[in-house]
């Protein structure tokens, strides 16, 4: 490819409106261009870095034994009002009606679309199990999208449904699908980890995330130091050290004058945070939710919500605490709190400690030695935290909790039932007795993994992109486009990269060998051939954008020399 064809309309200045390196770069390098909020133009470069991850993905379901489809985007509304989640989707759902008034939405996922197929043409164990997948558009009207291709209203993503006879055929197809993701993001390059996790508004039971490591990441993931052990902050669980109870004190009402949060209630009486008990109220569409925890620790509302089954969950106004339980929240307390909200629900880590301090559910007091069974009731201990680094972790005996930062790009789902039980897909056993398939969901953002890259490889002058990814493994340069012999060369060993089958752009743009030496960083070319002042000795210089490394090489061995290097390194993957 020449440069002076290539469409990459590169910038100097970075775009007021992006936020995260990935957005700035992509930007700045000429690979997207916004069209609307959370929607993109993919230029020619993105084109090819986003085609690349595609055939990577592409080859691993293959190979896992999948079978690629094409689903509509536009879904008729009644598949999605069967499976129940036309009301529970959220806002999040683009929603349209055509001119016949008829309902539909602008795909988010197609749990509802694949069932629907498989329902009609699959009767049998016989045609079980099977694994179909997509490589297409998706679109979810976020709120706020931001972060350029980190969260979009459209996007390109990769789903994969599984359908199995039983459980065991589910664990199967589970696996393979982790097996190949791992595959997926060794062979693109990128530092990851698969983590535990909240299956969300998909549903299901067991699901992992896959998550890039990079500063920038929304995802805090838990992890332990010694083991495997890793998971979304959402899923994150420690293991309860058994602390040693003291002597039950006798309970004793205590005046606490405009001192309403924990941090003031422990300064005003002299005690420790982690020596106080903090209950939070809940909005859910069931009833008061009354959260118990140490006064030092944050819940957990995805948790929570897991927990108590409900489609919404909030923070209770202050007016609704006081209207429902008459008293402010700065003093609520879970002493005799059961029996006036729906339920109490107190995390195991407050009910194993004794003569803490909590809201005396009167304004202006507190109690003080406090005890779980003698003094207060909860309709369940349940664990409803977040956990915390250096907290131990619940695999093994020695390892200790650290968190990180992760960029999730991509999930996999253990359905079950959820999806064939609404939508009777049903098949004939052995045994000719009817049954519902059960599912897995199997996703990849192909556009965020493309931002993730970047995220965790770039440096001041631009990306850095992982081989098997980049647009164009090398770029040659001319330094001189009035000197003949300078041109001669560098389009000679363009023609030869380009025999060997090795992507190169030649930069034969008028413009100055500083344009183009910046242009080559910031757009992210693993290797920058150099024609210059060294030509006259017969040699030409190579340097690798990744560590900064140069060489000099003979310039009639330059394309096999640099075909060899990049044949190497894809060979890896």
């Amino acid at each position: 490819m020449r440069a002076s064809q290539l469409l990459a309309p590169t910038l100097r200045e970075t775009p007021a409106e992006a936020e995260v390196i990935s957005h700035q770069l992509l930007l700045r390098a000429g690979f997207i261009r916004k069209a609307a909020a959370g929607v993109y133009t993919y230029l020619p470069l993105a084109q090819r870095v986003l085609h690349k991850i595609m055939q990577i993905v592409r080859e691993e379901m293959n190979r896992a034994g999948g079978q690629e489809i094409t689903m509509p985007i536009i879904q008729p509304a009644e598949l999605w009002l069967e499976s129940g989640r036309w009301h529970v989707y959220g806002d999040e759902l683009f929603r349209l009606k055509d001119r016949h008034g008829r309902e539909f939405a602008l795909g988010p996922t197609h749990e509802e679309i694949i069932t629907d197929l498989v329902r009609n043409e699959v009767h049998s164990y016989k045609q079980l199990p099977l694994l179909l997948y997509q490589i297409a558009n998706k679109y979810r009207d976020e709120r706020r999208p931001r972060f350029g291709l980190m969260r979009g209203r459209e996007f390109i993503m990769k789903d994969l449904y599984s359908f199995d006879k039983d459980e065991v055929g589910m664990q199967i197809s589970y696996q393979k699908m982790f097996d190949a993701y791992t595959r997926i993001f060794t062979r693109l390059g990128l530092k990851f980890r698969p983590v535990e996790a909240d299956a969300g508004a998909i549903g299901g039971s067991s699901t992992h995330e896959f998550m890039v490591l990079a500063d920038a990441g929304e995802a805090t993931i838990v992890y332990c130091d010694t083991c495997t052990y890793a998971a979304n902050v959402e899923k994150a669980e420690s293991r309860l050290i058994a602390r040693e109870k003291q002597e039950a004190q006798p309970l004793e009402k205590i005046a606490t004058p405009e001192q309403k949060t924990i941090d003031e209630v422990a300064a005003f009486l002299g005690i420790a945070p982690e020596q106080t008990i903090k209950t939070l109220i809940y909005h859910t569409e069931k009833g008061l939710v009354a959260a118990v925890l140490r006064g030092d620790r944050q819940v957990n509302e995805i948790k929570l919500q897991n927990l108590v089954d409900t489609l919404q969950l909030h923070l209770a106004s202050d007016e609704e605490v006081v209207e429902k339980i008459g008293v402010a929240p700065g003093s609520i307390g879970p002493v005799g709190l059961k029996g006036k909200v729906w339920q109490v629900i107190a995390d195991p880590e407050v009910v194993q400690q004794n003569n803490l301090v909590c809201g005396a559910n009167e304004d202006g007091y507190h109690l003080k030695n406090v005890n779980y069974d003698r003094d207060y009731a909860v309709d369940l201990v349940a664990d409803i935290r977040m956990v915390e680094a250096g907290e131990h972790c619940p695999r093994c005996e020695e390892g200790k909790l650290l968190t990180a930062k992760g960029i999730e790009v991509g999930q996999v789902f253990q359905l079950g039932t959820k999806y064939s039980k609404a939508l009777n897909a049903v098949f004939l056993d052995e045994n000719g007795k009817q049954k519902e398939m059960v599912m897995g969901c199997y996703g990849i953002g192909i556009t965020r993994t493309m931002a993730a890259a970047i995220e965790q490889n770039h440096d001041e002058n631009g990306i850095i992109w992982p081989l098997a990814i980049a647009p164009y493994h090398v770029v040659v340069i001319p330094v001189s486009e009035k000197d003949q012999q300078q041109r001669e060369a560098a389009e000679k060993i363009y023609s030869q990269l380009t025999q060997l089958g090795i992507e190169t752009v030649i930069d034969d743009r008028v413009e100055r060998a500083g344009v183009k030496f910046k242009d080559a960083d910031l757009i992210g070319y693993p290797y920058r051939l150099t024609v210059g002042k060294t030509l006259a000795e017969g040699k030409v210089e190579l340097k690798e954008r990744r560590t900064g490394n140069t060489r000099v090489l003979d310039v009639e061995e330059a394309a096999q020399v640099i075909a060899n290097l990049v044949k190497e390194e894809l060979a890896r993957y």
